[in-house]
């Protein structure tokens, strides 16, 4: 319990030390997220260490790397979710919370293996397949906002 609050009270500050670096490092950052949809229709989240809610699974575009390549590799580390198939872009997005040069490309992945479940790490704490009337509480406002969009038919936003 005790890391846990520890967590939350110094997650706004670990978060702005990262996105200070990567404002340095690059110029524009980039990342590839995946709404994993098994046949059940469940969507797949991840709980990360450094940030509260639940998430799709992605992150970064390294330098050199195609956005598929980024999400298969995302993919991958996060959830060992391999790619079988072609993912779908539904939308690109800016992402002013994180960095008034932060965008996020979102893919619908429906084509998948999972060998096996995933190990938590340093840096997933937890994950699993969630039935869209059965999300976690705490699942984050932009996995929500884009369930909506692909679910439920909600205006495809500019914003993550």
């Amino acid at each position: 319990m005790l890391s846990h609050r520890l967590r939350r009270k110094f997650e706004p500050w670990i978060s702005r030390g990262f996105h200070f670096y990567w404002r340095f490092a690059r110029a524009t950052t980039l990342g590839a997220f995946g709404m994993v949809i098994d046949r059940e229709g469940r969507i797949f989240l991840v709980k990360h260490s450094y940030v509260s809610g639940w998430h799709f699974p992605g992150g970064g575009v390294e330098p050199g790397e195609s956005l598929r390549t980024g999400l298969a590799r995302e993919l991958s580390e996060e959830g060992n979710i391999h790619l079988t198939g072609e993912p779908l872009l539904h939308g690109m997005y800016h992402n002013p919370r994180v960095s008034k040069r932060d965008h996020v490309a979102l893919f619908i992945v429906r084509d998948f293996a999972q060998p096996s479940a995933p190990v938590p790490d340093h840096e997933i704490v937890d994950h699993g397949f969630f039935a869209l009337d059965a999300l976690p509480a705490d699942t984050g406002r932009a996995a929500r906002a884009r369930i909506a969009e692909v679910f439920e038919g909600a205006k495809v936003s500019e914003v993550w």
